[in-house]
């Protein structure tokens, strides 16, 4: 999502489900409003575990969403029709999601509405600053403080929030008796964007969730875990190059572009890559440090971020996308899939010359044809993660 013409907001998040638990008790719902520009995420924490508290959650999220916030008397009013909404629970008879809203306007302005949750750390010129914060309190729900934040946000701004299960991580221990808490979250995260300034927010929420988990008993989670990260960004861009292109004459001009483009590169596919390699003259070699029984293993190529083969790699490069876990992995899909979440601004240059082979009725069915793998890619980034897509066919 672009704000201003000139900042990009790069949204990632990371979750764990509670040790023993296969749902998540914590939800994490956000949108784009296509008519005013503005981005809302909604971050709930389900009281206990499970299924319940995933109910509990999901619920909270997906009304939060619903109700504006623009008044202090409209959040207060929010957060008493969610709280008397909620199913009671039969163990402790109270009804209960926490949850954090952040609201960002296309003009850069920022709100953020804490009821329950940890508060959210800011990070500026890579050092955690201080914001100024309302409280409010629902007469009919008693000790439920509802804070309120407005704020400008600025170039290389990151806004972390989280469910307790960050926080609390190590809560007991020898070590850690009170907690992992803000403070050391904090801490960990300013040395880490000292050492990678320019980390994605996909990748910042894996490590902190990563570290949360190093803090715990035997590395495993005491409760649900969610980090999200909001990173405010001038737009990075890649471009990725994949089919041959209908005239053979195209050729020379699409290596021209891949090779003068100002970004991250990448070419998915075998006869696409002989392709640059020729026109640009340049050796290629196949890189069997990894294997991979699905997916045929990558190239390497001078000048080029990832060489991939082409459709199979495209097709479960696209299953993650659609089914994202927040879990990186390594192989040529999982590699394809980090870097398009690592840049704003994705141009794909798509050949359509028809390769036989994928005509082949013994092939899988879920290999389909190029183009409908990159309309699947294209949809999930721009409606899931919220990048920006031009493909230009070839």
């Amino acid at each position: 999502m672009t704000i201003d013409d000139e900042l990009f907001v790069d949204l990632g998040f990371s979750q764990r489900s509670k040790h023993g638990e296969e749902i998540c008790g914590d939800a994490f719902k956000y949108q784009k409003n296509t008519e005013s520009g503005r981005l809302v995420a909604v971050l709930s924490d389900g009281l206990g575990s499970g299924v319940k508290a995933n109910i509990l959650s999901s619920m909270t999220a997906t009304m939060a969403l619903k109700f504006e916030t623009e008044s202090e008397t409209q959040v207060l009013h929010t957060a008493e029709i969610i709280m008397n909404a909620l199913p009671i629970c039969q163990v402790r008879k109270i009804s209960y999601a926490t949850f954090t809203i952040v609201n960002i306007g296309i003009n850069g302005t920022a709100r953020v509405i804490e009821m329950g949750n940890p508060e959210f750390i800011l990070f500026r010129n890579d050092k955690t600053i201080t914001v100024d914060s309302k409280q409010m309190e629902s007469p009919k729900w008693q000790n439920r403080t509802i804070k309120t934040y407005n704020f400008k946000v600025e170039a290389a701004d990151r806004l972390i929030f989280f469910s307790d299960g960050i926080s609390q991580a190590g809560t007991g221990s020898e070590v850690w008796p009170l907690g992992w808490n803000n403070e050391g979250c904090a801490e960990f995260v300013e040395k880490l964007i000292q050492r990678e300034p320019n980390i994605s927010s996909h990748k910042l929420t894996e490590e902190i969730l990563r570290e949360a988990l190093r803090k715990e008993p035997d590395f495993v989670a005491g409760d649900d875990m969610t980090c999200v990260v909001a990173y405010f960004r001038h737009p990075q861009k890649m471009l990725l190059f994949t089919g041959p292109p209908f005239d053979r004459d195209k050729d020379a001009y699409c290596a021209e572009l891949l090779a003068n483009f100002d970004g991250d590169k990448v070419i998915c596919g075998g006869t696409s890559a002989e392709i640059i390699a020729r026109e640009l003259n340049r050796g290629m070699t196949m890189d069997l440090s990894r294997f991979d029984a699905e997916i045929p293993p990558m190239s390497i190529m001078e000048g080029i971020d990832l060489v991939t083969e082409g459709i199979f790699t495209l097709t479960k490069t696209a299953q993650y996308l659609e089914n994202f876990d927040g879990v990186s992995r390594d192989n040529p899909a999982g590699k394809l899939t980090d870097i398009l979440l690592q840049n704003d601004i994705i141009e794909i240059l798509m050949g359509t010359r028809i390769n036989e082979a994928h005509q082949d009725p013994n092939l899988p069915q879920d290999i389909e044809l190029r183009r409908n793998i990159i309309k699947r890619i294209a949809t999930a980034l721009e409606k899931l993660f919220l990048k920006k897509v031009n493909v230009k066919y070839v």
